[in-house]
């Protein structure tokens, strides 16, 4: 992109340094928010502006949003220097912010909150949108989720020219790309099918089948096969891109083998569509499967801390098909779990959905119940048949483990106080 913008998106670019220079020097963090914010107050329109000319793929889906986007940044490295959000921040402000302080980036992987997606895209006109899942997410900020189906399906509608990277295991994501003239289609896997049992175009139920071993590539065995029994058209596409428990596989014939440094199935078909992302933009295959598997702690997820005599490994999960993912990463034969739920206005102030999550996984390993709504928590536990105490500070909750490894899950803003808590220990150690 050229160093020359009109004179209007020069003053914001300077009201946003300085905006970032006040918060610093004040101690109140990077500044890199409150300048994308006072950027966009003085010039709307500055996020096209500033994406203009570059290569950019937008990454968005209710889970898995941060590391599929470090993954596709990781992958997409060998094109050029890409710029992308350090911090997850994946509404306008950051996106302004990260387009701003890296302004020489040819390409972009920019994580995109699903609301904002058909804006974003409209602002940066992507090269490429990667879709990984949608389920329910808070209700009280996000609403009712085929209502953004059916947003992303017409922010879609409006680039005939992206290439859509989607989910076909994801029934809302099928949808939303279905109609769409380029598709990339990736099998990167569905635990979660609370939120999709009826279909997001007939209303008519989903109905789904396990695929066996005579299934053939495009079907890989154990995914699932599912139609919709109002319109026999719309139904699972044959992918283009899938995964196992060893490999990632893709067109003309490319497979390859595939270790990563995050846990879980989710973080497989994460990396996949990451993969498949920056092959649709010009990477070469086998590079891009190598730089995905460097991918670590992303954020504060997976990272493992010591805490006096405990090592603490975290993971966040913010919705019901996130706990129920990050459930699955838990490691049994650790020495204790803390689970830490708030219910501030980012996590969501109904937690109702803990009743969807399947904490009865913990019948045989005694748990910890943390954070602000910790009482909440010890319900369900209790319902769960899940043996636990509660204890609702998480330093507290972890010195009361037994020494060795210790699991926390925590939600969002849980989480995030979690690891300031974690910093100032280490800090006032030193």
């Amino acid at each position: 992109m050229s160093d020359r913008v009109p004179l209007r998106t020069s003053l914001a670019l300077a009201a946003a340094a300085s905006a970032r220079w006040a918060s610093r020097t004040a101690g109140r963090g990077k500044g890199s928010m409150i300048g994308g914010l006072v950027a966009e107050k003085i010039d709307p329109q500055i996020m096209g502006r500033l994406a203009a000319g570059k290569r950019t793929a937008l990454i968005t889906g209710t889970n898995g949003k941060s590391t599929t986007t470090r993954m596709t940044a990781a992958a997409l490295a060998e094109l050029g220097e890409v710029a992308t959000q350090a911090d997850g921040a994946n509404m306008d402000a950051g996106i302004i912010a990260t387009l701003s302080l890296q302004r020489s980036a040819p390409i972009c992987a920019l994580e995109v909150d699903e609301l904002h997606v058909p804006h974003v895209a409209d602002a940066t006109d992507p090269e490429v949108v990667v879709m990984l899942n949608l389920s329910r997410d808070q209700l009280d900020r996000v609403g009712e989720i085929n209502m953004i189906e059916r947003a992303l399906r017409a922010g879609v509608a409006r680039h005939p020219d992206t290439i859509i990277v989607a989910n076909c295991d994801d029934v809302l994501v099928t949808s939303a790309a279905f109609d769409a003239p380029k598709v990339v289609w990736v099998a990167a896997g569905s635990s979660w099918v609370g939120d999709s049992v009826s279909c997001p175009r007939t209303g008519e139920p989903i109905a789904r089948a396990t695929a066996d071993s005579g299934s053939g590539p495009s079907t890989p065995p154990g995914s699932i096969a599912w139609y919709s029994t109002g319109d026999e058209n719309f139904r699972r596409p044959a992918p283009d891109w899938w995964v196992d428990d060893d490999n990632i596989y893709g067109p003309d014939g490319f497979s390859a083998p595939m270790t990563l440094a995050v846990p879980g199935r989710a973080n497989r078909g994460n990396a996949a569509q990451a993969v498949a992302a920056a092959v649709a933009m010009g990477a070469d295959p086998a590079k891009a499967v190598a730089a995905v598997q460097t991918v670590g702690e992303v954020a504060g997820r997976y990272g493992i801390h010591q805490v006096g005599n405990h090592s603490v490994r975290t993971l966040l999960a913010k919705n019901p098909a996130g706990w129920q993912e990050a459930l699955s990463m838990i490691d049994h034969d650790a020495d204790g779990l803390v689970i830490a739920v708030n219910g501030q206005v980012p996590d969501g102030e109904d937690l109702s959905w803990l009743w969807d999550v399947r904490f009865e996984a913990f019948e045989t390993m005694a748990v910890v119940a943390a954070g602000e709504r910790a009482a909440d928590l010890s319900v369900r536990l209790l319902y769960a048949g899940a043996e636990h105490t509660t204890i609702p500070d998480p330093m507290k909750a972890i010195a009361a483990c037994p020494p060795g490894r210790v699991e926390v899950l925590a939600n969002y803003t849980a989480f995030r106080d979690l690891g300031n808590a974690m910093e100032r220990t280490r800090e006032e150690r030193k």
